[in-house]
């Protein structure tokens, strides 16, 4: 093994070629490599050692309530989730195009667990994504308002890639919630995707606002050209 090769590698932090390197060595398969194809396995060992680093600080970063990918979720016709377009969403690029998803069906179809997958899919991808019950939002906004962090947080909140908001409506908005939500809708709207789960019919999200012009301002932002999934179906918590 050339020490000084792995000692540069480690100055330079590429963690990953090094360790590919140090293998390749232990293994004597260096000695049966060519040049480019020996560069080619370490750069590829580098870039896959960072994509991982990133993969594992995003995903810490968003506070996912669930652990769940892509391929655990499953399409019953019950259920009403049309795989294909599921699959589109999956590809993330409806982020590019700073669209939106509403999620809405009746408590334990797999709402949360629906909208951790793909935010998941979307932090493999490397997009910045922040997982909030919205209620436990509401009270990070108000201890931010106290201690005068609020605008900080607001930023941080805007320059998320995908917002995701579970639990949408379960209470209704007094006029500080309202008018912070409008903020964060507004912030977002044409520049970045916003998820919102939800028990309640979108035509219902009007009562929990209850103003009637911001309630229009809000949804307007969120409702047009969105992705809608109203899934069906009994509890997926219920014991079989």
């Amino acid at each position: 093994m050339n020490m000084q090769l792995t000692q540069t590698m480690q100055q330079l932090k590429l963690t990953g070629m090094r360790e590919a390197y140090e293998s390749l060595s232990e293994t004597r398969q260096v000695d049966q490599l060519s040049a480019s194809e020996l560069l080619n396995l370490l750069l590829q060992a580098e870039y896959e050692a960072r994509h991982n680093k990133k993969l594992v600080s995003l995903t810490k970063a968003a506070h996912f309530r669930y652990q769940a990918s892509i391929e655990e979720i499953t399409f019953p016709v019950k259920r009403n989730l049309n795989k294909d377009t599921f699959l589109r969403l999956a590809d993330c690029s409806f982020i590019d195009r700073n669209e939106n998803i509403l999620i809405t069906g009746a408590t334990g179809v797999g709402k949360s667990f629906l909208a951790s997958a793909i935010g998941h899919q979307a932090c493999s991808k490397g997009y910045k994504t922040c997982y909030f019950n919205t209620q436990k939002l509401f009270t990070k906004l108000a201890l931010a308002k106290a201690d005068g962090s609020y605008v900080k947080e607001m930023i941080r909140i805007a320059k998320k890639d995908l917002l995701i908001m579970d639990d949408f409506g379960l209470q209704t908005l007094n006029a500080e919630k309202r008018m912070e939500l409008l903020e964060i809708i507004e912030d977002r709207h044409g520049k970045r995707s916003t998820m919102l789960c939800s028990q309640l019919r979108v035509s219902k999200w009007y009562d929990i606002i209850e103003d009637s012009t911001i309630a229009d301002a809000i949804l307007d932002r969120l409702i047009n050209g969105s992705h809608r999934l109203d899934l069906k179906g009994e509890s997926l918590r219920k014991k079989s």
